[in-house]
């Protein structure tokens, strides 16, 4: 039996963007392909096959000791952030403003596809998911610049919303327009939790 399993989903990329800096800014800057290398998409600064720990895995090691990079991508679904949105009172929410790398549509339910799942587009090129992205506070301070008095509202409104962080398993080139394919691991839920 096959570890991962293909399913009947499908996602469309409908965007795609880089943050070149982090440093500067979270702000993502769209392009309509790039590559997938390894070390994550070409010219991401979140890119690289290590980097330093932080906050999300404290509980494992000191902050900046250099771990496996498996947050080279951040992936959004384009029904989830209409969804926060909404419940932020906004008509739109720009992916650039939460440092988004892909945003898909046509996964229900995205943010919650299992870890270890891939997404792999025609071509080839496969995303390997890590696990589901914890909103955070910084896309919360891209927004205040451009919607004052709604930055606060984002951490609440995209809890279980966020996407999944994911790291590039098999190199190609990313498009918009292309369509992934879901596939999903065999293993049963843990049911110790």
């Amino acid at each position: 039996m096959p570890a991962l399993i293909p399913t009947e989903f499908y996602a469309t990329i409908t965007w795609l963007g880089r943050v070149p800096d982090r440093d500067v800014s979270l702000r993502a800057e769209p392009v309509e392909s790039v590559a997938a290398l390894f070390a994550g998409l070409e010219g991401e600064a979140h890119g690289g096959l290590t980097r330093p720990s932080c906050s999300r895995v404290m509980g494992l090691y000191p902050r900046g000791t250099e771990i496996r990079n498996t947050r080279q991508l951040s992936i959004l679904s384009a029904e989830e952030l209409d969804e926060i949105a909404a419940a932020m009172g906004l008509a739109r929410l720009d992916p650039t403003l939460l440092g988004a790398s892909v945003v898909v549509e046509g996964i229900p339910d995205f943010s919650h596809i299992p870890p270890a799942s891939r997404l792999q587009a025609e071509s080839g090129a496969t995303i390997t998911v890590d696990v589901e992205n914890g909103p955070c506070v910084f896309p919360g301070k891209e927004i205040e610049a451009e919607f004052p008095g709604k930055g606060a509202l984002f951490k609440p409104a995209a809890d279980n919303r966020r996407g999944v962080t994911a790291w590039i398993e098999r190199e190609g080139t990313l498009f918009v327009g292309e369509r992934l394919r879901l596939h999903i691991p065999a293993q049963p839920p843990w049911r110790q939790m």
